[in-house]
């Protein structure tokens, strides 16, 4: 699923126009990007975690050289399934 077919499946469900659901779709995402920017999580209780993880500086290979280079450290978003969304995938 894609982001218009999600605003479709949200305007259905919802029984609003799809403008509408664009304009929730895009604030709810925004919101999610806007919490992880600022360092935070964002919990939805029965789906899972948005979070930011911390990725150490590690070395890699230049796969063209194969010179060793450094790879710098990075803050990584990442989701953490929650246990009805397991439960419901693993049926």
């Amino acid at each position: 699923m894609n982001k218009t077919e999600l605003i479709d499946s949200v305007s259905t469900k919802a029984d609003i126009t799809k403008k509408d659901a664009a304009i929730a779709v895009d604030s709810f995402l925004s919101s999610i990007t806007n919490e992880l920017k600022d360092g935070g999580n964002t919990t939805i209780i029965g789906f899972g975690t948005f979070l930011v993880r911390d990725r150490a500086e590690r070395k890699g290979r230049n796969p063209r050289t194969n010179e060793e280079i450094t790879i710098k450290a990075a803050r990584t978003p990442a989701f953490k399934a929650g246990k009805n969304l397991k439960d419901t995938v693993n049926i």
